[in-house]
């Protein structure tokens, strides 16, 4: 499985409808409260305002930056692969596992380093290279203190590509501040896993002022519809109150029913949205799963990993307890 949210194929080799599948493979905000966004047609036929001032000037309240420090594209994996064929530099540091599309970003165009972030943190990258790390990391949901690192990366005069996608659902400390201090530093953000629109196409790299400029996003790079609903999600403050404390009582539930299966032989402690797990029954437990319409993650396409590591989203507690009965039928 190279990405998770693959509701559809699923569905068709359980014969049942996309929308019966319960998908724990995607790490989207179990809160989903009905939007109150209404878009009337003189919004949809004009062009949306080009420069996005009033969504930016949202995005550098709710994130501590100037408006001048965000390039806005569609999609996180939009802003990845923009941005990885903009930096001329040919050598690429991957802090692995993490997110599949930076190395299909890199491939063809440089040259690929992988760096076991588990074992062999340490390892020093080469001098004026790309390094790219994920932070909380993906699949493991692991934060990490990046002090130690960052200095070392700053004396190799590196550029710094840090993605940040996962840090609001812990409230977790945020590397933004260093925009200022050091100015090859990107920050990949993307907005539709704490904010739970993936259907809406907005991310983000955060930057200085100088390096946005030299991006130079094209016009019109996300909807109107992109734009109204995100502007109402970042205003809503209840959402991000809520969510925060339903993500909190809802991953204890779900580490609690990981833990009592009996199912693995390793719960990787999260600091994030989802949890990684290892069991020896990975190609079995994924098709049981699967016969109860729940899809879980494979880990296989990530370095280091096979396809027994599973990663469960935390989700809303009708779901979970689904995915408890499942286990309990095979326990």
């Amino acid at each position: 499985m190279k990405h998770g949210a693959n509701i559809y194929k699923y569905a068709k080799i359980a014969e049942c409808e996309p929308s019966e599948i319960i998908d724990f493979s995607s790490n989207i905000n179990l809160h989903q409260p009905q939007n109150k966004l209404t878009l009337t047609n003189s919004v949809i036929a004009k062009y949306a305002e080009s420069s996005y001032g009033e969504l930016k000037e949202l995005i550098a309240k709710n994130y501590e930056i100037k408006k001048s420090q965000i390039a806005l594209y569609n999609g996180a994996t939009s802003a990845i692969h923009t941005l990885l064929s903009h930096l001329k530099q040919k050598n690429v540091f991957l802090y692995a596992p993490l997110y599949g599309e930076y190395e299909k970003a890199c491939e063809g165009k440089k040259n690929i380093y992988r760096i076991n972030r588990i074992t062999d943190i340490d390892a020093e990258p080469l001098e004026k290279s790309i390094v790219i790390f994920v932070n909380p990391a993906t699949p493991d949901a692991t934060y990490y203190e990046l002090e130690e690192l960052f200095k070392k990366w700053i004396a190799l005069k590196c550029t710094i590509i840090l993605d940040e996608s996962f840090l609001e659902f812990e409230e977790l400390k945020s590397y933004r501040e260093k925009i200022k201090e050091y100015k090859k530093l990107y920050i990949i953000q993307s907005f539709t896993k704490f904010y739970s629109c993936a259907g809406v196409r907005v991310g983000a790299i955060f930057s200085n002022k100088e390096n946005i400029k030299k991006l130079n996003p094209p016009l019109w790079n996300i909807s109107s519809l992109d734009v109204e609903f995100l502007k109402t999600r970042l205003s809503d403050d209840a959402f991000k109150s809520a969510s925060r404390e339903l993500h909190k009582s809802h991953k204890a539930q779900l580490q609690t029913m990981l833990e009592e299966s009996n199912l693995f032989d390793e719960i990787v402690q999260s600091d994030a949205n989802f949890i990684l797990t290892h069991t020896n029954r990975g190609k079995e437990l994924f098709e049981h799963l699967l016969q109860h319409n729940i899809l879980v993650r494979t880990c296989e396409s990530f370095e280091y990993l096979d396809a027994n590591w599973l990663r469960f989203a935390v989700k809303d507690e009708a779901s979970q307890i689904l995915l408890k009965e499942a286990f309990d039928a095979l326990s």
